[in-house]
């Protein structure tokens, strides 16, 4: 099953100051009908003026990770971390028991960025950072891992059985994953028009997938993406032994 949402049903917001799209149910939008998709729990589309940014703030228990566009952003943070994080840049904080940081654009240009927010596989976790700096021609018609809890080399790493890969695919090429059983994948088009397994996704659609097949991705026109393959959380719950009950 894929699902394509198109570019107008994303919640948009103006803060004069912040621009954004989420993905996902967020702060004051809330859709019951989309919270989460397995695993994966915030895609936000941000863009943040020049001088202005997120003061202070706490998280606790997700995996978060930045994927810079265009601009750059200086984070500080409770672990006493003070980076710049800038265009080909993926960051990831484990909040783990709990965070505080912040996020400021000190440059002369507006900051476009993806923020990411993934549950992660283990609870109580201490919190952590990593950071890492890519090139473009890295994914240039090809899937690159850039985080990754699946023991991937040369990526972010984080702690969940996830990948976050960038692709930047020109017209007529393609790229494929061979197997999705037991995963739901997460598309969002950056720019350009794509076949996702004979599926059309435009500029800023995404796609979810629940396909137990092979994904084959094809550019109609040059495109770049973002593509998240998360755990499908089909047994998230209770286990069998425990729906035998017991008795006192």
């Amino acid at each position: 099953m894929i699902d394509i949402i198109k570019a107008d049903s994303r919640h948009f917001s103006d803060f004069g100051w912040l621009k954004t799209y989420w993905l996902f149910s967020f702060s004051s939008y809330f859709d019951p009908h989309n919270i989460q998709f397995g695993a994966l729990r915030v895609f936000n589309d941000d863009v943040v003026d020049p001088g202005t940014g997120f003061p202070t703030h706490p998280h606790e228990e997700m995996e978060i990770v930045t994927i810079v566009l265009d601009g750059e952003m200086t984070h500080k943070d409770s672990m006493g971390n003070n980076a710049v994080i800038k265009a080909g840049d993926v960051q990831r904080m484990s909040a783990g028991t709990g965070l505080t940081h912040s996020e400021f654009n000190l440059a002369a240009q507006p900051v476009h960025f993806y923020q990411i927010w993934i549950f992660p596989d283990t609870p109580e976790l201490s919190p952590s950072y990593d950071q890492k700096t890519y090139d473009s021609s890295q994914w240039k018609n090809r899937l690159l891992p850039v985080a990754s809890g699946q023991d991937i080399p040369e990526t972010v790493t984080f702690h969940t059985d996830a990948t976050i890969y960038r692709c930047n695919l020109e017209k007529r090429k393609e790229v494929s994953l061979a197997d999705t059983s037991g995963r739901r994948l997460f598309l969002y088009l950056t720019a350009g028009r794509l076949t996702v397994n004979n599926s059309e996704v435009f500029s800023k659609e995404q796609a979810r997938m629940d396909l137990n097949a092979p994904l084959v991705i094809k550019a109609v026109e040059n495109s770049e993406f973002i593509l998240i393959d998360v755990p499908s959380c089909k047994g998230w719950g209770y286990n069998s032994k425990t729906l035998q009950g017991a008795r006192k």
